[in-house]
């Protein structure tokens, strides 16, 4: 009985809406192209979605502010420093750039990423280590009969947070205080938003507008990212 009611639930929950993503989908790989394309998340804090074809290559430039990479489709390496050290970044991890670094990009096959410039204020967690790329999934535990949250960076108006949610938990409605990207890391969830179901899995992304009215229900253990930004 238990398991007719869960797929009567996850049958009621929208898999075709354009709420749901993935960064590929947004700006998919080209051959050799290099693409970019805004999320248009807020003028302050400029979000960018990056495709690479197979071969191709970004030449080098520094930025006076902090910035962070999320690997989102096939791989790439990142050069660094003066010295361009080569630096891999696979979907799922985090890559961390501290300001006025020389940091291009190069793809064998292509590549799928997204671009956060902070703002100079940008605090991060000391657990996040500058030039040194880190599975988002493996730095948050589950917690018994808990949601675990662990707050990865910030400045006044953007936040990066991970969460764990342990099979049976789920968030209750509450309105978003501004625009926001959600990111299921590990497992699955179904997301309310504004009244309608939407069943989110591993890779796969949804984006809140500010003040949406949202829940987040895990299908067993769930981990996400979500990205706040505020105007």
């Amino acid at each position: 009985m238990l398991f007719h009611q869960k797929n009567l639930f996850l049958k009621g929950a929208d898999r075709m809406s354009d709420r749901i993503f993935t960064p590929a989908q947004k700006r998919s790989i080209r051959d050799y192209m290099t693409i970019s394309r805004p999320a248009g998340l807020c003028p302050a804090v400029p979000v960018t979605w990056f495709s690479m074809g197979g071969g191709t290559s970004i030449t080098p430039e520094a930025y006076d502010v902090p910035v962070l990479y999320l690997g989102g489709e096939g791989s790439c390496r990142f050069l660094l420093g003066a010295e361009g050290h080569r630096v891999p970044l696979h979907p799922g991890e985090l890559l961390y750039v501290p300001a006025r670094t020389l940091c291009g990009t190069e793809t064998d096959a292509g590549t799928v990423y997204t671009e956060i410039i902070a703002a100079k204020e940008l605090t991060m967690n000391n657990i996040i280590h500058s030039g040194e790329p880190t599975a988002l999934k493996n730095l948050i535990s589950y917690e018994e009969g808990s949601i675990a949250n662990l707050d990865l960076a910030h400045t006044d108006n953007m936040k990066f947070v991970l969460m764990a949610f342990n099979a049976g938990t789920d968030l209750t409605p509450h309105r978003a205080p501004g625009n926001a990207i959600l990111t299921a890391l590990e497992g699955k969830a179904i997301i309310g938003y504004e009244g309608k179901d939407y069943e989110l899995n591993e890779g796969e992304s949804f984006r809140f507008d500010k003040n949406g009215l949202h829940s987040v229900t895990a299908q067993g253990k769930f981990k996400m990212s979500l990205l706040l930004v505020l105007e």
